[in-house]
This record gives structure tokens, sequence and C-alpha cells, in this order.
């Protein structure tokens, strides 16, 4: 077994490692060693001004930077980092989350999309669907809209009739 597919599994999910999927542990890592501008393994001050700096935005205040490092226990080096991300996340509604994901597409908050236009999206944009997989499970309606209010409810909460 190659190493990139190792993954550890630890009871009770005290490790941070356990909280996220392999691939995105990578891009966290991704992340972690562009904002490691420095490469000397942690997330510093500087390397928080250089990370702003690329991405433009100069004149950042001392103090911000301090309370952005000030919200790690200690040193952040990777482990801390990702901590960070897990407790960040943890309180976020997964409904909440897919629903903004789809309100993207409905600017006008009409609450369902054309279904040919999101089947468009699915099959040409990055992780690619195919056709059968496209809305077998979630059909649309006969007007040919997609109801995202209620798959995102489905996607979280299961398909439970009360």
């Amino acid at each position: 077994q190659s190493p990139k597919k190792a993954k550890k599994k630890v009871e009770g999910g005290s490790n941070v490692f356990s909280m996220f999927e392999q691939t995105q542990i990578q891009e966290f890592k991704e992340a972690f060693t562009i904002m490691d501008q420095n490469r000397d393994g942690f997330i510093d001050k500087a390397d928080l001004r250089d990370t702003f700096a690329a991405l433009g935005r100069l004149n950042v205040k001392n103090e911000e930077l301090e309370d952005m490092v000030k919200e790690a226990p200690g040193p952040i080096n990777f482990t801390v980092f990702l901590t960070m991300f897990g407790e960040k996340l943890k309180g976020t509604d997964p409904e909440e989350t897919s629903l903004n994901a789809f309100k993207i597409f409905d600017p006008e908050g009409k609450g369902h999309i054309k279904a040919d236009y999101i089947k468009e999206m699915l099959m040409t944009q990055a992780d690619r669907f195919s056709q059968e997989e496209m809305f077998a499970a979630f059909p649309p309606d006969v007007s040919g809209n997609l109801d995202y209010k209620n798959l995102c409810y489905v996607i979280t909460h299961g398909e439970e009739k009360d």
C-alpha cells in the first residue's frame, strides 16, 4: 500500500487527522505550505504578513496579525493549523453550507434551478458526473426544475419520512 493511501484510524476521534478525509488533509497541507513563507514548518506573524502581501493586501496592522497568531494555543505547526480549522468547521451546519453553494446558481432566490443548467454544470466542471449519476437519486420536477432546498435537506438529513 502506498504511503499516500495510508490512513490512520484513531479510536474515539481524538486525533485531528481522523476528522478529515485524506484529500482534505492534503488541501490543508498545500494551504499551510503556501502560508509558511519562510519554510520553517510554522506559521508566524511574518508568514501571515507575507501571505497577505502575496494576496495584494499590504499594510496589515501588527495587532491584527497578533490576534490571529494568539488564536492558536502555541506555535502554529501543521497539526495545530489543522486543529484550528477543525474547531472552526465543527459548528457549521452542512445543510446551510450546501444551500449557500446552490444559491450561487439561483441569484433570484427562487429555491430551484433549471435542471438542464445544473446538469450542464455538473457534467462539465471539476469532478464531473456522468449522465446516469446526474438525476438518478433526485430527478427534476415536471417543469424541469431541481428543488435544491429539498435536495440539501435530503443530503444532510436523509430521506426519513415522519
